[in-house]
Formats: C-alpha cells, sequence, structure tokens
C-alpha cells in the first residue's frame, strides 16, 4: 500500500520546489484515472472528496475507494477530505480511513476559525495523519466574492493551530473554466515571508499553466486543487461518446470509454507542477 498522509507528500516538495496535484474526485471513474495517471507520471498524488462527491457517496466508501486505488499503484496516494465543515464530518472521515483532513472555517471569524481548526488538527495529529487549514475566503465563480489573505492573519493561523498546510486566498477562485486571471504574486511573496507552510492555491482550475509552475518552483506554494478543468474533460468525453452511437445504453460499457482520455487529461494537469522525478 501506497497510503500517504498530506504531510509525507508536501514537505519532499516544499523542500525540493515542486507541487502535488490535489484531484478533485466525483466517482470511481475519474478517482481511478486519476491514480493511473499519476502512477503513468510516477508522481505523488491526493485524492479529494469534496462536498458534491460526498453527498453522492457516504465517506466510508469514499474511503474504502482510496485506499483501494493506493493499493493499486506504486506511488504515494493521499486520501483527502476536502472542505470539512464541521467536527463530526471530520471525524467521519478519520475513521473511514482517510489520511488528511481539510476542515474549511474559512467564512468564520479569526479566532473562531483559528480555534475549530486547532482543534481538527490535534484530532488528526494524534491519529497519526494530516490537517489542511483555510485562512482568508476563496470564493466562486459568479458566486460568493472572494476575501484575500491577509499576510499577518496567515502567520497567527499557522503558528496557532498547527496545521500542515494552509490554503490562501490571492486570487484564486472555485469553478472558474478559463485561465483568463491570475494569482496576486506580491501577496502570495508576503504570506510565504511571514510563514513556513506549504501553501495550497483552491480553485486551481483558473490559473495559468505558467503560473503553475513558476510558483510550483518558486514559492511554498505545495499543492493545486483541480476539479473544473478535469470536470469538463469528463463532460466532453462522455458527450462525445454517446453522440458517437446514440443507441448505446450500458453504463459500463460508455464509461469504460472514458477512462483513457481521462488518464491522459489528468496526467498533462500533474506535469505542470515541476515534480522531478515524473515521467
Amino acid at each position: 500500500m501506497t497510503l500517504a498522509t498530506l504531510k509525507e507528500v508536501l514537505q519532499p516538495a516544499l523542500t525540493n520546489g515542486y507541487a502535488v496535484a490535489g484531484l478533485v474526485t466525483l466517482g470511481w471513474e475519474d478517482m481511478r484515472a486519476y491514480a493511473h495517471a499519476a502512477e503513468a507520471e510516477g508522481a505523488p498524488i491526493i485524492l479529494q472528496a469534496g462536498p458534491s462527491c460526498r453527498a453522492h457517496t457516504p465517506l466510508p466508501v469514499l474511503g474504502a475507494m482510496f485506499r483501494h486505488l493506493a493499493d493499486e499503484v506504486s506511488v504515494p496516494v493521499v486520501a483527502h477530505l476536502d472542505h470539512g465543515y464541521t467536527m463530526q464530518e471530520c471525524r467521519e472521515a478519520l475513521d473511514a480511513g482517510f489520511t488528511s483532513l481539510m476542515y474549511d472555517g474559512s467564512r468564520k471569524p479569526l479566532n473562531q476559525n483559528i480555534e475549530e481548526t486547532a482543534e481538527i488538527a490535534e484530532m488528526a495529529h494524534k491519529a497519526g495523519i494530516s490537517c489542511e487549514g483555510e485562512i482568508g475566503f476563496v470564493g466562486y465563480s459568479g458566486g460568493e466574492t472572494s476575501a484575500g489573505t491577509d499576510p499577518e492573519e496567515a502567520r497567527e493561523f499557522a503558528r496557532q493551530t498547527g496545521v500542515d498546510a494552509m490554503a490562501i486566498s490571492v486570487g484564486n477562485v472555485h469553478l472558474q473554466e478559463n485561465k483568463e486571471g491570475g494569482l496576486d504574486q506580491e501577496r502570495i511573496d508576503a504570506i510565504d515571508a511571514a510563514t513556513d507552510l506549504p501553501l495550497v492555491i483552491h480553485g486551481g482550475s483558473g490559473v495559468p499553466v505558467e503560473q503553475r509552475l513558476y510558483l510550483a518552483r518558486n514559492s511554498a506554494i505545495c499543492k493545486f486543487n483541480i476539479g473544473t478543468e478535469l470536470r469538463m474533460a469528463f463532460g466532453t468525453t462522455l458527450r462525445d461518446v454517446l453522440a458517437a452511437d446514440p443507441k448505446r445504453f450500458d453504463r459500463v460499457a460508455i464509461l469504460s470509454e472514458l477512462h483513457d482520455p481521462l488518464v491522459d487529461a489528468a496526467r498533462r494537469v500533474i506535469r505542470n507542477f515541476g515534480y522531478p522525478g515524473g515521467a
């Protein structure tokens, strides 16, 4: 088994100047493709179960699926809870075999976010797994507006919570379908100077590929969450498969044709992050 904690894959990334892909999963077909893509690239991978994934599939089932995939490949695989909103949800993920908990208190006042995140981090560390927290709020394309991370607040958050990685808001947004934006380099540099933690970019699909690689090599950003970009690849491929033969109805036969294109799409994402031992 190559199951790993978040700390185990991000600390080498911080030291050696690369980032690890945190790939947002929605079901068996995509998570299997992502694990196989990581194997093909010879790179570690973080398989993430976010709120929409958990609404579809129970946490104990997701934990078993992630752990099964870690058994199938030879590269490190992190089983990561993405955007856990309650202690109960985080505890359930821990009990289900997840190796990393991301607690999202970013909508809450700073002191409350620190207090609750510290509690989750303590629980995770006692169980031998990792914890990611978020300071500043990462908004949504066409929805909630972001609140940028204050570097001094980030310093206090890192110091008081004991998290293993810290998600920041620096111009990134969730669910962005294009790469026309870019991250705030000045704010990133200030946060980087104020802390010594691996930093995380949520909403990584909207970050230009060139900036992803630059930041992976030249900053403490060690994890980019990628969801929308790969969901778009899934949807496009599925439409093509169905359009090729509108009379097809067998679900397994249809979905099996998505595997190789999804592997290719995920491999392209993984290559953006400068892993030195990759294919």
